[in-house]
């Protein structure tokens, strides 16, 4: 016990000497059993959505142990945001790949994922198992005011980063009018973006540039494990053999998964439906989980039926409250699809549930692996290159229009019942802004204090 606990007070007594190292002396090398751990324990607390946990890793690795420069860091956070799929578990993949290969990258994102995942899983059955229970449905009466309010802060982030111009502003009144008021699929306004911005970025360059880092470029903290200076390892060149190789691997893994459903249940199956949707829907991520929302809204609520319009604002809402990245809400759409379709028989909801979560998890998170894994180095040859980038400056305006037409989509449902108005969802929607913009609150504490108001006010 006692070896144990010496043990215990060494490590935590070389980790703080770790962090406490001169500015000037490079820290020792970190292995992949200490990687483990700490990506680990950013899976279990990384609240906040994207933001708040980039924060984190850039306050943790950067500043504290110091396993990255700055310069490096938003070098892997400037290509991760270019790519569709949710950039922080992008992030965390990227530097696991650059610290310890291909097993540290898969290692970074699994662990990143897979705690928000299982919470998830489980809050989804007590949802659909005990959802018409009064207290339940207090707390989702108050959260559901806050989501909305949390969607249109997200917009205003978004925007305050994309909206540079007058040209980018156009671009997002017009994508909310299509998606608004013409119904227009979103990945037809995603390639209308691109597409624009394509001409755009040859014609008028300078409308079209990226906008700049949410970070310090110029701050540093001392000599890095991967520092401004160290040399890209070799596993980080790029290399078209090494690119065929994981595009191979992975789409052969995508491919046989989606085969294995289709053989075992038929192509028309839910299973294997929801396989090939939410790798479409992974491959049109770009601005992050609230871009992607609408379209998951079009082909869950509305295509196949797999939840209602309620269902989908509620889960958003568990999603808000569970660490991990936001765009796992697909994994709530999963486990409700699998489970009011009864894809097992109405004696194993909780396994068809489990099943539909499973699925879509994996088939939304696989292609973001493979953009890291074997494109990474790809990505990182054509940065600065404004004739590739400014198709995506041009989608990332487009973002912020239908994020907002999301917020006006979830108002309708909240505030309105029929034709009467719904004055204290409204009243706590307004307090819930005033929250996030005036007084910058944290949206876990948000949506806390919002369900206690659901439970009194119900």
């Amino acid at each position: 016990m006692q070896k144990g606990r010496l043990r215990a007070s060494l490590f935590v007594g070389y980790q703080f000497q770790k962090m406490l190292l001169p500015r000037e002396t490079v820290p020792p090398p970190v292995t992949l059993s200490q990687a483990f751990w700490y990506w680990l324990k950013l899976g279990l607390i990384s609240f906040g959505g994207p933001a708040g946990q980039i924060a984190m890793m850039h306050t943790e690795l950067v500043e504290r142990r110091r396993w990255i420069s700055e310069q490096r860091f938003l070098h892997a956070l400037n290509y991760c945001m270019l790519l569709p799929g949710p950039e922080a578990t992008q992030l965390a993949v990227y530097i696991g790949w650059l610290m310890h290969r291909t097993r540290g990258g898969i290692m970074a994102g699994v662990l990143f994922v897979l705690p928000s995942l299982l919470l998830l899983m489980l809050l989804s059955w007590i949802y659909l198992a005990y959802g018409n229970l009064p207290v339940v449905a207090g707390i989702l009466y108050g959260i559901k005011p806050a989501v909305v309010a949390i969607v249109l802060a997200a917009a205003w982030r978004i925007g305050t980063r994309s909206l540079r111009n007058p040209v980018m502003i156009a671009i997002a009144i017009a994508a909310f009018l299509a998606i608004a008021v013409a119904g227009l699929p979103f990945p037809a306004i995603v390639l209308a973006a691109a597409v624009i911005g394509l001409i755009g970025g040859r014609a008028w360059p300078r409308l079209f540039q990226v906008g700049g880092a949410p970070l310090d470029s110029n701050a540093s903290y001392g000599l890095a494990i991967i520092d401004d200076t160290t040399p890209t390892p070799a596993h980080a060149r790029f290399s078209p053999t090494h690119l065929l190789k994981v595009a191979l691997i992975g789409g052969g893994l995508g491919a046989a998964a989606w085969l294995l459903l289709a053989s075992r249940y038929g192509a028309s199956h839910t299973l294997a439906q929801m396989g090939w949707f939410f790798t479409k829907a992974a491959m049109l991520t770009f601005g992050g989980a609230y871009a992607v929302l609408p379209y998951v809204y079009q082909g869950g609520v509305e295509q196949y039926h797999w939840l209602t319009a309620t269902q989908m604002i509620d889960g958003l809402a568990l999603g808000e409250t569970t660490p991990g990245p936001l765009i796992m809400i697909v994994a709530f759409v999963g486990f409700v699809g699998g489970w009011t379709h009864a894809l097992f028989g109405h004696d194993s909801l909780l396994l068809a549930g489990v099943a539909g979560a499973m699925v879509a998890a994996f088939f939304t998170f696989l292609p973001s692996f493979l953009f890291i894994l074997g494109g990474g180095p790809l990505v990182e040859s054509t940065r600065g290159n404004v004739r590739m980038t400014a198709p995506l400056t041009a989608i990332s305006a487009a973002v912020v229009g239908v994020i907002v037409s999301l917020a006006v989509f979830f108002g309708r449902h909240v505030f309105l019942a029929g034709t009467t108005v719904d004055w204290v969802a409204v009243a706590i929607c307004a307090a819930s802004c005033v929250a996030l913009f005036r007084f910058k609150a944290g949206t876990v504490a948000l949506i806390t204090a919002c369900a206690l108001a659901g439970l009194v006010l119900t």
